[in-house]
Parts: C-alpha cells; structure tokens; sequence
C-alpha cells in the first residue's frame, strides 16, 4: 500500500481570512502515486554528499558541523571525521547524532525546496562493511585519499532510528527505519531542468494533461512544479482560481532517461481522451 504524505499545515495560529480554498476537480482523477517519506529522504541522500551533523558536547548542548558523506547501499550515512574537530571528539563520547541534508536552494525562497533529517547512533564498522562503507566514503569524496590514513580519523555509519522529510511548506512526512531502509532512491533524481523544460518549450501539453487527466477540463494554464518517476505535479490555472494536480505516469520511469519517454506518453494519452469526449 502506497504511503500517503501528511500535509501538516493546521498547527498555526493564523489571524485574518486567509487565502480561498483551490477549486476542486470537476471529473474523476486517475490515481496517481507519489514517492513515500523513504523514497523522498533516499533521493535527497543520493542527490549530494554534504549534509549538517548534529553532535552532543561534552556538557550536554547540540554541535552542528557541515560534513562531508556518502551513503550505504541501505542509505545509511558514511562519515569520516577527525578528533580534531569537536564533532568527533564528541562522537566518541556520545555515539548519538543526526544528519540534515538539504537540496540545493532554487529561487528566493530556501524554505521551500525539500530537506530530510536521519537520526540515530553512529558506529565504527568492521570487517566487511568497514571496507564497503571506506569505498564508499572514497568515492563520494575523492580527496578523502589525502587524508584516509591520518590516525585523528575515523570512520562511522550513522545507523538511521527515523526520518523526518520536509518538501516545502505544508508537505511533510516521517518514516522508520525500515521503510527508509527498504526505499530506493528515485532514478529522476533532481528533476529541475526537466521541469524548467517543460515549463519553457511545453506549456500546451501540461494544460492537455491538467484538462484530460488532472481533472480540471476548464484549465486555462498549467505549469510543471515537480517531477518524478511516478509522474508530474502540476499547478493549474482555472476560472475558479488555481489548485495543485498531479498526473501519473503509465509505469515507473526506470532511469532518468525514460522521463522524456513517460512524459510524451502523458501527451498522447491526454490527446487521445479529450478526443474521445
């Protein structure tokens, strides 16, 4: 079962009218599946190899530190920190710590592109996982080889307890350790050149596809917000005011390749219904 991404917006206390409720559709929408929190947070993971880590000083008050990371193929964090820096002398001592990992800002507004936090206890692998989890620290950050063998480092795996995922203002989701664990990172991945794309050069067939299968036939303009292996987000203009749609792709796009191809299919399946009715 699919899960459902919590819209949490009612825990501020706002004066005024506020703003009308977008319009609802006037036809039945297909169902369209969106990413889970998992799959959300093992995107924004898989999209960068720096995050924000959280430690606890040695009198108990919270170190931020900006770390550099890779990731397991479960999506646990690889840190390679030294016990000159507080953060790793803190680490010793209290293995408990979280990560926050941002997308990169877009526009003027940083608040509103996606942001996850993991949180649990790091450890030292060893054995096997430890020579994994250096290949993997090797590869995400090259010029860790100057430094790989400086006794004052050492290697750890951020063991992820939960998630919290934000993607924006009002849309936010948690997930444990197991659904983060059993995620897959999306193939897209950061799809804003596909989305600046569409916006740019296929405006007409966006309000094709918020007529035909957002449910909104009396669209006038519909703009690309966000972009996945499930499908598109939209945000469509109408008579009635605006209001988000979102219009799933026949099958999951396999690589971010097939998003063009998924998208075309969107096109003509949005033509061929409104020319049926």
């Amino acid at each position: 079962m699919t899960e459902i991404k919590v819209y949490e917006t009612g825990d501020h206390d706002v004066t005024g009218d506020g703003p009308p409720p977008p319009p609802p559709p006037l036809t039945p929408v297909p169902p369209a599946r969106q990413r889970t929190a998992g799959e959300e947070a093992r995107t924004l993971v898989a999209q960068t190899a720096v995050g924000t880590l959280a430690t606890l000083s040695d009198d108990g008050s919270p170190w931020a530190s900006l770390v550099s990371y890779a990731a397991l193929p479960d999506g646990s964090p690889v840190l390679f920190v030294s016990t000159l820096a507080e953060h790793g002398r803190n680490l010793v001592r209290d293995a408990r710590a979280s990560l926050v990992v941002a997308e990169t800002p877009s526009g003027n507004d940083p608040l509103a592109n996606g942001r996850v936090t993991l949180a649990g206890r790091v450890v030292a692998p060893e054995g096997e996982r430890e020579a994994t989890a250096r290949a993997a620290y090797l590869a995400a950050v090259p010029t860790a080889k100057y430094y790989a063998d400086f006794k004052d480092f050492s290697l750890y795996v951020l063991e992820v307890d939960r998630v919290r995922w934000v993607g924006g203002y009002g849309r936010m989701d948690s997930a444990d350790a197991q659904a983060y664990a059993n995620a897959e990172a999306d193939p897209v991945g950061d799809a804003r050149g596909a989305i600046e794309h569409l916006n740019d050069d296929h405006a007409d067939a966006l309000l094709l596809m918020a007529q035909a299968l957002g449910g909104y036939p009396d669209a006038t303009a519909a703009t690309c917000t966000g972009a996945d292996r499930y499908g598109l987000d939209l945000q469509v203009s109408t008579p009635r005011g605006s209001a988000p749609a979102r219009v799933g792709f026949a099958e999951p796009v396999a690589e971010k390749s097939g998003l063009r191809g998924a998208t075309v299919e969107l096109t003509k399946r949005a033509r061929l219904q409104l020319g049926a009715q």
